[in-house]
């Protein structure tokens, strides 16, 4: 009988020890789980800061050309060409 009794308890010690580690895991893995949240939160922002900031590179870009500079004149031309296009389209529309 002292063996069945034996076994019971390293069963039951193993079962604890076993149980214990799931619940170190499953903490492990909701702190991963909030880490990865956070991350992504970053990345949005940091996403939205890139555009942001090409935008206004683009704006500075054009701006520079307007200037005089020689390097984006080309540019300029085609999007006060397209600017120009809008606006006519705009007057066609509003004189049907």
């Amino acid at each position: 009988m002292s063996v069945i009794a034996e076994i019971i308890d390293t069963l039951e010690n193993k079962l604890e020890k076993l149980l214990n580690k799931t619940k170190k895991i499953e903490q492990n893995n909701q702190e991963l789980r909030l880490e990865i949240q956070k991350a992504a939160a970053i990345i949005q922002k940091q996403s939205q800061q890139i555009e942001a900031l090409q935008k206004q590179y683009d704006t500075l870009k054009m701006a520079n050309s307007l200037l005089g500079s020689e390097d984006n004149k080309r540019e300029t031309k085609l999007k006060i060409n397209s600017l120009i296009r809008e606006i006519d389209y705009c007057i066609a529309q509003l004189s049907d």
